[in-house]
């Protein structure tokens, strides 16, 4: 079934072009990193890479150095056999699903309508792969037993994102989890985890992501999402089947002479930010309250992750002008761009709490941002 495609933001208009403008000389951010320059994070990267035992020669080709250091440290991590590193996310679940649905017979892939590979990735897996996809749902819904129940026929391989970002960051509880996932095996169809945030995901599950894993075949992760890295992915799963990821990632051109800073700016997250993760989701609740107090709508209430969406009644011009004025005269920058919502005359954007956020007490926050965007 085709999916529109979500449009990005413009990547090139004179707002966005005086945002980058803006950004070198930031010195405070509401969300995610802290704002850093390219030469800073090379030198940071430097000193974690000499700071590696064992770790402190070159990769080649996918294998050994920091990029063998982050695999083992991601299969232990999230408790399965193999893992292999791709450069980018989009790369990694394809090759996965690739090795689900050719081992099932079936280029069938059940999905909600939002997930990222039918939103944001230009019809790559129909057009490279092959893929059929069957809606689980459709819109800011996420899939139960019953969605999966409603699909007929053969299906080469299961689909859920954890948590569905383009929904507003939503997430199951726990025991929904559990029985979406017995009600895949009890179908006799592999289960596949798009993990991007699934760091994220932990603290509202109230499990460790070993034990989110664990429900699925295989999983996708990101190294730059909640980590904090430079780019690059890696999917876990059985030996054989990653094995078999690895031979696509050099199909289409991913085994890369050298993956040594994404590797390296990886390990660094997972000793640096996947501890925090907990934080972060503690910090989005109190902001997400206070939001609500102030008269602003989050959603969802209570936020499922770190992230969530707020919601102002302004056109998205007047809402991403006010945003660069505040990066250009106050060196600060409160969220990323604005979006037009359903609603006429209301526009939404997106919070998503890190490290620069968790240096705002709650109470200064709000307030710039409702001196920003609202008043």
């Amino acid at each position: 079934m085709a999916v529109e495609p979500q449009k990005p933001a413009p990547s090139s208009s004179p707002t966005a072009d005086r945002a980058r403008a803006a950004e070198p000389g930031l010195t405070r951010s509401l969300v995610g990193l802290e704002p850093t320059t390219p030469e800073a994070e090379l030198r940071a990267l430097a000193d974690v890479t000499a700071s590696l035992d064992g770790a402190t020669t070159w990769d080649r080709y996918g294998e050994h150095g920091p990029v063998g250091a982050l695999e083992a440290r991601l299969a232990e991590v999230l408790g399965k056999p193999a893992v292999a590193m791709f450069p980018s996310g989009v790369m990694a679940q394809q090759a996965m699903l690739r090795v689900w649905c050719d081992a099932g017979g079936s280029r069938r892939v059940a999905a909600p309508g939002l997930s990222h590979l039918l939103r944001h990735e230009a019809d790559g897996p129909r057009l490279l792969h092959g893929f059929e996809f069957a809606l689980l749902t459709d819109g800011p819904v996420v899939p139960q037993v019953e969605h999966l129940a409603g699909v007929p026929g053969r299906l080469g391989a299961v689909l859920l994102e954890l948590p569905l970002r383009d929904g507003g960051y939503l997430l199951p509880t726990w025991d929904e989890l559990v029985a979406f996932s017995g009600a895949c095996r009890e179908r006799g169809v592999p289960l596949h985890l798009d993990g991007a945030r699934i760091w994220e995901s932990a603290p509202h599950l109230g499990h460790s992501p070993a034990e989110v894993a664990a429900l699925a075949d295989s999983v996708y992760v990101s190294l730059y999402k909640g980590l904090g890295g430079l780019a690059g992915a890696a999917v876990a799963g059985p030996e054989d089947e990653v094995a078999e990821a690895r031979l696509w990632r050099t199909r289409m051109g991913g085994t890369l002479f050298s993956l040594l800073p994404y590797a390296v700016a990886g390990l660094r997250g997972l000793d640096l930010s996947l501890p925090r993760m907990a934080e972060f989701y503690e910090h989005a609740q109190l902001l997400a309250t206070r939001m609500s107090e102030r008269g602003i709508p989050v959603s969802p209430m209570p936020p499922h992750t770190n992230g969530f969406r707020v919601h102002v009644q302004r056109e998205v011009d007047d809402l991403d002008e006010r945003r660069v004025v505040a990066m250009e005269q106050e060196q600060v920058r409160l969220s990323p761009p604005w979006r037009a919502s359903d609603v006429p005359g209301w526009s939404w954007s997106e919070l998503v709490v890190g490290p620069a956020t968790v240096e705002w007490e709650v109470d200064e926050a709000v307030d710039a941002f409702v001196r920003t965007y609202v008043d």
